[in-house]
């Protein structure tokens, strides 16, 4: 539930971009209020594992930021990417937010079957 309360909190303070104290009364009166989903707890493993890949997307997002500038894409691709088994509605949301962040994929559908359809940006491969 603290994990919950938090999570509310962060997301509002960034929306409203106002750390006041009227705000964050605000703030927490919306976040007490806003209905809880009951649903399988996370185990800390995955938590971690999306926290590690979190880290690694911001140098890769730069990285690819600048490829995009220098040498645009010439390929567009739709591929299917597997959601792993079990996953939590704050872990999709958080697997869904690292590959659109990079700025050569984005999630363009999330499939109910269990699957991401992600668009992809390539440079053309050498034949």
């Amino acid at each position: 539930m603290i994990g919950h309360f938090i999570l509310r909190m962060v997301i509002w303070l960034l929306l409203t971009a106002n750390v006041s104290l009227t705000n964050i009364v605000i703030g927490v009166v919306i976040a007490l209020l806003l209905p809880r989903g009951y649903t399988s707890r996370e185990k800390l493993k995955d938590w971690l594992e999306v926290l590690i890949k979190t880290i690694v997307a911001l140098p890769v997002a730069y990285l690819e930021a600048f490829e995009i500038m220098f040498r645009p894409h010439e390929e567009e691709q739709l591929i299917l990417e597997r959601v792993k088994p079990k996953r939590s509605p704050g872990l999709v949301f958080l697997d869904i937010f690292i590959i659109t962040f990079t700025p050569k994929t984005i999630v363009f559908k999330y499939l109910e079957e269990g699957w991401y359809e992600v668009h992809q940006i390539q440079r053309r491969k050498q034949r």
